[in-house]
């Protein structure tokens, strides 16, 4: 068999699709979810600093670290197990532990990310969560826990994945400063199944929260956006104004123009991610193939609900945004149409003024070439005179018969010059 050469990512592109594997988990457990993120231009953060506080945590129990350059990571430290992702624009640390607290969502349990490591993370908290997963019980006693644990008016609940669990979150944050949810596990469910589900929740609630940046950008736009809308209908509405007052208008137009494209490039990115973690959100939720359970509101309603408005907010303001640069874009290509045009008309009239005073130039050159015909035929007549005068004396030619002779040829001579003098400067 001859040899051939493999693409150099073939293994790791291969191996990627297997890397990121789903815990394995069994009721009772817990998990502490953190998702970190950099306040400004998290996508273009130094990730070495996301790694290095990564093995600072590892390094405290004595755990092996990732590769180089790895996005992931899935062992042991100490007694539990931690799942630690990179992500676009964040990172997130996943803790598993056997058992619940005698306490539900007791605070402490998110003490098992050390305070000074938390102190030194190079970002912010986007996401902290408590998960408690159980034994599913009878159906009185869950909604008796959801009672005691979430507020009722924004509580989700779901049967999911053929009722092989129930799952709950309010999507508040609590006192603490996490957000809390609870898995029932039904009898004879997998370890790995057990472990998706679990997983899906803390996508739902870390893509639902960043997707929210978004509605914070638009806020942040509104303001900005009135004045410059406010501006651009009056400058569309002065556009009938003479052609000093429409080329100020031109000015104007182009820095609003300008103004509209820079916050088009400031927000893009965040419009974009917005819209994918979005799309996240409902494919996470899609996959959970959510049931009623008592009567509840599911995930999927309760995004409906809060959740779609916000993003629907988004996307609105994106094609308000869109809309506005379209619009000023074509009034200053209207307002530099007229201005163009009427600088053609000026132009215009410029030239028939110049050709106007070409033609009384003109005019005014022969008028001046006539009389100097004149003038050096006065002077070249009485200077012939002065010469042959003695001639015709001798002939018996009177002076005037000489003078009437001499002056036609005179004139006609100095004619011919002055007209060859003036051909030649033309030509």
């Amino acid at each position: 068999m001859t040899a051939i050469q493999d693409h150099p990512l073939r293994y790791a592109l291969a191996n990627e699709l297997h890397a990121r594997p789903f815990p394995e988990l069994s009721a009772p457990c817990h998990a502490v979810f953190l998702a970190i993120k950099q306040p400004v231009e998290a996508a273009a953060r130094d990730r070495e600093l996301d790694r290095a506080h990564l093995l600072e945590l590892l390094d405290r129990y004595g755990a092996p670290h990732p590769s180089p350059g790895a996005t992931h990571f899935f062992g042991k430290i100490g007694k539990h197990t931690l799942k630690w992702e990179s992500h676009t624009e964040f990172v997130t640390f996943t803790i598993f532990a056997e058992g619940v607290a005698e306490k539900p969502f007791d605070p402490d349990t998110f003490d098992v990310f050390p305070e000074e490591w938390l102190k030194r993370a190079p970002g912010v908290r986007l996401v902290s969560s408590l998960i408690r997963v159980e034994a599913r019980p009878s159906q009185e006693k869950i909604k008796a826990k959801l009672e005691d644990w979430f507020v009722p008016e924004s509580l989700a609940v779901s049967s999911v994945l053929d009722d092989s669990a129930v799952i709950a979150g309010d999507f508040r944050i609590d006192a603490a400063g996490h957000t809390r949810f609870a898995l029932f596990i039904s009898d004879g469910i997998g370890e790995r199944r057990v472990g998706r589900v679990l997983q899906r929740v803390t996508e739902i609630e870390t893509y639902k929260t960043a997707s929210m940046l978004g509605l914070a950008r638009v806020r942040k736009l509104s303001k900005e956006m009135g004045d410059i809308d406010t501006k651009l209908s009056s400058m569309v509405g002065d556009m009938g104004g003479d052609s000093t007052e429409a080329e100020q208008t031109l000015k104007s137009l182009l820095e609003v123009s300008g103004d509209l494209e820079n916050l088009m490039a400031q927000s893009s990115f965040r419009f974009g991610a917005t819209g994918a973690y979005e799309a996240l959100v409902n494919q996470r939720i899609e996959v959970l193939r959510e049931e009623r359970f008592d009567g509840r509101q599911t995930f999927a309603e309760f995004m409906m609900r809060r959740f779609d408005p916000a993003m629907r907010t988004v996307k609105a303001t994106e094609g308000r945004l869109q809309k506005m640069a379209d619009r000023a874009t074509r009034a200053a290509e209207l307002l530099r149409t007229r201005v163009d045009v009427e600088r053609q008309t000026q132009n215009q009239a410029l030239l028939e003024s110049m050709d106007r005073r070409a033609d009384l130039q003109l005019r005014l050159q022969k008028t001046v070439e006539g009389l100097s015909v004149v003038a050096i035929s006065y002077y070249a007549v009485n200077l012939a005179i002065y010469l042959i005068g003695p001639l015709a004396y001798t002939s018996g030619v009177s002076k005037t018969v000489l003078t009437a002779v001499t002056t036609p040829l005179v004139v006609l001579g100095v004619w011919m010059l002055v007209h060859r003098i003036r051909q030649g400067m033309e030509k």
